[in-house]
């Protein structure tokens, strides 16, 4: 079996090129940090029907020198592991930056074959390659791909096995340096510049120089503009959740729920001659609980349709850049936006993708605040609660986001005063890609391949969980039948404890305390659990319509009913307090310290419970003129907490440490 690695500079096209040469659908996107550790697939025999190639994805990196832990793994794994054939995947359109890490690899005797990528765009701004003197200049094959539409792949799979078992030779040889000396790497770096330069100038030919102002310059100038992007991002967001949540989701999920519902009367009809306890364990507890869930899967799939959309557009890299100046004020790195955008879609890719900030303090700041966007598993959550108590409001989901923003923001400027650091401003550079018509067939291979994990979660975690809340819901601690309302079922002996500790935040109630509880097992258990509790299997329908003195039904109890204000308290707890128990466990491996990992749980914790307390309070004051429920007994823990951080503040001494080399701060 021949082992080709595919290396290459981020957003140069690569994970896309490995899709089309594997048949894969690993994640693409236009930043670093989208793939952060390796992963192998055979090639398509189609391609190479002689041979057995398996082909490895590396990390994107712009040198063979790691100044990132992803460079790392990229550079570790082409020197050590000796691959039989390096694809060195090159931006066509540009040419100079690329070939700087590829006359690194040259320089290693791995035969090497360079993918000509992103021709077509090249094509349409008459700019013109020579390839053969191109190929003639580096001493290696050049083959003109396209990745996004597969083209030049068979090409590129031949010369691959042409010159597998052959040596490489170096059109440029670097020498000995003192790799400890600045200057001496720095003049180094300069001489191969200019030995890529004069390649570039040989070989290429453009109509358009890069120095002129184009189109896109223009675009960028209102998009990316420091205040006029973030109202721009604003008007998008709140668009992407209209479509989702308001418009296209529902009269999709309608039709959805239905069809589920159809499917829960059959297996009723199925069970009707069993015990009271197992028609109400199969048809309400699994099969009611999954349905609650997956009723909500339209609204998730559309806006996972919408964000793949802004991310191949190549908008998302705009709002990466708006963002940058912000973040860079609360002591994050530049790269700390990445994990935020891809906390979008999940907050377990999100935290992984810290790995490529090199200052150990920022890395574990990020990994810790980043479940702070809400994810993909929120979104029911979200939908649910704007949908039962605000009319479907799309500003529901808009606000939540931009209070996850800001909660990152505060967030990390308490960490940095609690750590006692002070850094120095860090760079933060990422090439902002061309913008495209998006492809519609990857964004909607994008939504399905997250529907597929919602799917599957929903028939396993999110099963097992609704099961077991129905028979604690059914029996008391005696393994009797509990009473109609379930007061005295194991349940609610369970959750009571928690729910008296939420009376300061509006919603101190066995059931919903129980949600929360669920919740942290998988987000999606909250919309699950209360469909158990409360026996409501549809959420997308007028049931969910306000009812006089702006309550739902649905949480309407003999002694309890949940107000708009309380609704939005809970909403904001169930979205703002620790994630689901995986995204902690990629916390735990990306800050490698239980220090660290138990402060950023306490801090979620603190910060989930505060705002609660402070909307739901400060909210029944506005709207009813008093103060809610347990408000002195909520003032006491929240003045404890927030005394306990401010000696945290007070202890710790004030430290300046810089940017080093290898990113090592005191943490």
């Amino acid at each position: 079996m021949i082992r080709i690695a595919l290396a290459g500079n981020p957003n140069s096209g690569k994970t896309t090129l490995y899709n089309a040469i594997t048949g894969k659908n690993e994640k693409a996107g236009n930043w670093a940090g989208v793939t952060v550790d390796k992963k192998e697939a055979p090639i398509k025999k189609i391609l190479a029907t002689n041979a057995d190639l398996l082909a490895v994805d590396l990390p994107g990196a712009y040198s063979m020198s790691p100044f990132t832990s992803e460079e790392s793994i990229t550079s570790t794994y082409v020197k050590n592991e000796k691959p039989d054939v390096i694809i060195n995947i090159v931006d066509a359109t540009n040419l100079s930056r690329s070939l700087f890490f590829t006359t690194q690899l040259l320089e290693l005797g791995i035969p090497v074959v360079v993918a000509l990528n992103k021709s077509d765009i090249n094509s349409k701004k008459e700019t013109v390659i020579d390839i053969a003197k191109l190929s003639e200049t580096l001493g290696c094959p050049v083959v003109n791909t396209t990745a996004t539409a597969s083209k030049g792949m068979e090409d590129l799979c031949a010369k691959c096995i042409e010159v597998a078992g052959k040596t490489q030779a170096a059109p440029y040889v670097q020498g000995n340096i003192d790799l400890h000396s600045k200057k001496a790497v720095e003049d180094a770096d300069k001489k191969r510049f200019d030995f890529v330069n004069t390649v570039v100038t040989k070989v290429e030919t453009r109509k358009v120089k890069t120095a002129d102002t184009n189109k896109q310059d223009k675009i960028d100038a209102i998009l990316a503009h420091k205040v006029l992007g973030i109202v721009i991002f604003a008007f998008v967001m709140f668009w992407v959740f209209n479509l989702s949540q308001a418009t296209i989701g529902p009269m999709i999920a309608d039709a959805l729920v239905g069809w589920l519902e159809g499917i829960q009367e059959s297996i009723g009809g199925m069970v009707e001659d069993a015990s009271p306890f197992m028609q109400a364990l199969l048809v309400d507890g699994i099969v009611g609980g999954v349905i609650a869930v997956l009723g909500f899967l339209p609204l998730v799939m559309v806006m996972y349709f919408l964000i793949a959309l802004l991310e191949d557009c190549g908008y998302m890299a705009r709002v990466a850049v708006v963002m940058d100046p912000i973040f860079k004020k609360v002591g994050l790195s530049g790269k700390s936006i990445i994990p935020m955008v891809i906390g979008t879609g999940c907050s377990i890719p999100a935290v992984m993708a810290c790995r490529t900030i090199r200052n150990e303090r920022e890395r574990r700041t990020t990994a810790m605040l980043a479940p702070f966007m809400p994810c993909g598993a929120k979104l029911p959550v979200i939908a649910l609660f704007a949908g039962a108590f605000f009319a479907d409001a799309t500003w529901v989901g808009t606000l939540m986001y931009f209070c996850g923003i800001l909660f990152i923001l505060l967030g990390a400027l308490l960490t940095l005063k609690i750590t006692g650091t002070r850094v120095k401003p860090s760079f933060f550079i990422m090439e902002l890609p061309e913008y495209k018509i998006p492809s519609l067939w990857r964004a909607f291979i994008s939504m399905m391949e997250r529907a597929k994990s919602f799917i599957i979660k929903a028939g396993t975690i999110i099963l097992v969980c609704n099961a077991a809340v129905q028979i604690m819901q059914t029996f008391t601690i005696t393994l009797v039948e509990a009473n109609e309302t379930g007061s005295d079922s194991i349940l609610a002996l369970i959750a009571n404890p928690f729910a008296i500790l939420f009376i300061p935040l509006g919603f101190g109630i066995w059931q919903l305390a129980a949600a929360a509880v669920t919740g942290f097992i998988a987000k999606e258990n909250v919309v699950g659990t209360l469909a158990v509790c409360f026996a409501v299997t549809n959420f997308i329908n007028e049931d969910l319509e306000l009812l006089e003195g702006a309550t739902s039904s649905i949480f309407n109890t003999e002694t309890f009913v949940l107000t708009q204000v309380a609704a939005l308290a809970y909403l904001m707890f169930n979205l703002f307090t620790p994630p689901c128990f995986a995204a902690i466990g990629a916390m735990n491996s990306e800050m490698k310290s239980a220090k660290w990992l138990w402060a950023g749980i306490g801090l979620q914790f603190g910060t989930g419970y505060v705002i609660a307390f402070l909307v739901y309070q400060i909210g029944t004051l506005i709207v009813d003129h008093t103060v809610g429920a347990g408000f002195i007994p909520g003032l006491i823990a929240v003045a404890l907490m927030v005394g306990y951080v401010l000696y945290l503040i007070k202890k710790a001494d004030a430290k300046v440490n810089d940017y080093a080399l290898n990113g090592k701060v005191a943490a």
